[in-house]
C-alpha cells in the first residue's frame, strides 16, 4: 500500500475564537497538536471549515504561523491561499508558501462564475507562481461553479505541482473520470465526509474531513481499513460515524463542528457573522447524534 503524499486523512480544522471573536491562537496551537495525536495525518489551515471568508489575509498569517509552530515539522501544514481574484491568490500564496507550508490549497473562484477556461488559466498561473504542491478545491454548492472533470486533468496533466483535488461536487461519475485519467501520482480525495467510503472505493485516496475535528481517530480507522481491503470493517465504521456526518451539515459549516467540540469538552469559541451559533433545537439533535455514536465524555 502506498501511502499519498499527504496521507489519508486530513482535517479542515475549525479557526478558534475567543469571547471577542479574535484570533485565539494559543487554542489553535492545541487544537492542531490534538487533532495530530488523535489520528489526523494532516491539517488545511482556514478553509472552509476554517471560516475562511471572515479571517482576513494578515489573520491568516499570524494563523499560518501559529500552526507551523505547533506542529513544528510533524506533519504536513496546508494552507488555504486562493480567493476569487486571480491577481491577489497568487500574491498571497507567495507570503504563504514564504512561511514553510508544505502545500497551499486553492478554490474554485466563488461568485465570479468563470467559465472552465478561466478556472484553468486561474489555478495554472497560481500554480506557476509558487514551488510547492497545489490542491484544487471544487466546491460547486459554495462557488455556484463546478470545475468538470476535463479542467481538472487538464490542470493535473500541465501543471507538475498540481497534484490532487479535494472534489466536494457529490459527483462520483466526475470523480471516477478524474481518478481513471489522472496522471500517475494525481490523487482525488474527499471534501464531503459521507462520500470518502464510495470515492475510496473508486480510488481516492482519503479525505480532506471536518469530522476529523471531532473524530479523528476513527475516521482514520475507516480509511485505512478501507485502504487495506478489509472493506467490511471500513463500511461499519463509515455506517456508525455517518449519522454524525449528516448532523454536523444540519445548517452552515462549521456552526455545529465548533458546537460539537464544545461538548467534546474542547471549546473554540463560536462563529464569526454573517454565521449564527445553532439553535436549541440543533443543539439537542446534536446531542442525541453524538451520545448514539459514542461521542459525547463519560
Amino acid at each position: 500500500m502506498t501511502q499519498p503524499r499527504f496521507g489519508r486523512i486530513i482535517t479542515a480544522m475549525v479557526t478558534p475564537f475567543d469571547d471577542d471573536l479574535d484570533l485565539d491562537l494559543d487554542r489553535a496551537q492545541a487544537l492542531a497538536t490534538r487533532l495530530l495525536d488523535e489520528g489526523s495525518d494532516a491539517l488545511v489551515v482556514c478553509g472552509t471549515t476554517g471560516e475562511s471568508p471572515t479571517v482576513f489575509y494578515d489573520q491568516k498569517m499570524d494563523l499560518f504561523r501559529a500552526v507551523l509552530d505547533a506542529v513544528d515539522g510533524r506533519a504536513p501544514v496546508i494552507a488555504n491561499a486562493g480567493d476569487n481574484c486571480t491577481a491577489d491568490s497568487i500574491d498571497f500564496a507567495r507570503d504563504v508558501v514564504g512561511l514553510g507550508v508544505d502545500a497551499i490549497m486553492a478554490v474554485v473562484p466563488y461568485y465570479n462564475k468563470p467559465p472552465q477556461e478561466g478556472m484553468y488559466q486561474h489555478f495554472r498561473q497560481i500554480a506557476s507562481a509558487v514551488d510547492v504542491p497545489v490542491i484544487l478545491y471544487n466546491i460547486p454548492g459554495r462557488c455556484v461553479v463546478n470545475m468538470t472533470a476535463d479542467t481538472t486533468l487538464r490542470l493535473a496533466h500541465d501543471c507538475d505541482n498540481i497534484v490532487a483535488v479535494k472534489e466536494a461536487s457529490g459527483d462520483l461519475a466526475q470523480c471516477a473520470q478524474i481518478i481513471s485519467g489522472a496522471p500517475e501520482g494525481f490523487e482525488v480525495l474527499a471534501g464531503d465526509d459521507e462520500i470518502t467510503l464510495p470515492l475510496m472505493a473508486l480510488g481516492g485516496v482519503g479525505v480532506i474531513s471536518t469530522i476529523g475535528n471531532i473524530a479523528s481517530a476513527r475516521m482514520r480507522e475507516m480509511v485505512y481499513a478501507q485502504a487495506e481491503g478489509e472493506h467490511t470493517r471500513a463500511l461499519r465504521n463509515h455506517l456508525e460515524l455517518l449519522p454524525l456526518m449528516k448532523t454536523l451539515f444540519l445548517t452552515a459549516n462549521p456552526i455545529m463542528v465548533k458546537k460539537a467540540l464544545e461538548l467534546r469538552g474542547f471549546p473554540v469559541g463560536t462563529v464569526r457573522l454573517p454565521l449564527v451559533p445553532p439553535t436549541e433545537e440543533q443543539v439537542k439533535e446534536l446531542v442525541r447524534v453524538m451520545e448514539h455514536v459514542g461521542m459525547m465524555p463519560a
